[in-house]
């Protein structure tokens, strides 16, 4: 078996995290808990995307980081591909009601594109200094700091008016209102944006433990690639 072919699946679970992703995120949540209206803080693709982080975890724990990073560059490339052709597609086949302009679709890919790199790079490089301790401790911390650090750069440059000179802004995101959709203090809607991905991106952190620790404890001599 070449060695290309043994990190395949890896690749293509990454790929198929990151295009469900693009597709899922369009789509609110839908139903309230208490005064809280779902769809104003989450939406689908807050509940796949964090698995983009067990995959690197797995590939950096089998192979080592040299090939974690290799697939971490195949999900960069996918999610800005689709974060650009996936919106208009969804659009002219009546699954989503708006259209988004092409250059607030390369904010979005740019926002997409940088979060993904730089967060999943990040995971890479803390996994890989605690992977020699507690089988817990380097998927779970790398993930959670993966994890803040994506939220803030794909929120701060997709939405915040400090990025406008990456394209034009979205001016519900920007207009102010309740915080959580629940909170007596107000703020830009993308912050509770933000903060509903995040708490979500935390809990499926804790959640993918579990299938981390079954594929792993498999892995009782991992293939280590050089870094």
């Amino acid at each position: 078996m070449s060695s290309f072919s043994r990190y395949v699946p890896f690749v293509a679970a990454m790929a198929l995290v990151v295009v469900a992703s693009n597709i899922l995120v369009q789509f609110p949540m839908q139903g309230h808990v208490g005064g809280l209206s779902l769809a104003d803080v989450l939406t689908w693709g807050a509940f796949t995307y964090p698995f983009s982080f067990l995959v690197t975890d797995l590939a950096n724990r089998r192979y080592g980081p040299a090939v974690a990073r290799r697939i971490v560059f195949v999900g960069f490339m996918t999610a800005v591909v689709c974060s650009i052709l996936v919106p208009p597609f969804l659009f002219r086949h009546g699954l989503i009601e708006f259209e988004t302009s092409a250059d607030r679709l390369v904010r979005i890919a740019a926002a997409s594109g940088a979060a993904f790199l730089s967060a999943q790079l990040l995971d890479v490089t803390v996994f890989n200094r605690l992977r020699r301790q507690s089988w817990w401790r380097a998927p779970i911390v790398g993930t959670l700091v993966g994890s803040v650090f994506d939220t803030l750069v794909f929120f701060g440059v997709a939405f915040s008016a400090a990025f406008a000179f990456v394209g034009p802004s979205d001016g519900f995101a920007l207009e102010s209102a309740p915080l959580m959709g629940v909170f007596h203090v107000d703020a830009m809607r993308w912050v509770s944006w933000a903060l509903g991905d995040l708490s979500v991106k935390m809990i499926i952190a804790v959640v993918a433990l579990i299938p981390y620790r079954l594929l792993a404890a498999r892995w009782s001599q991992p293939a280590v690639a050089a870094a």
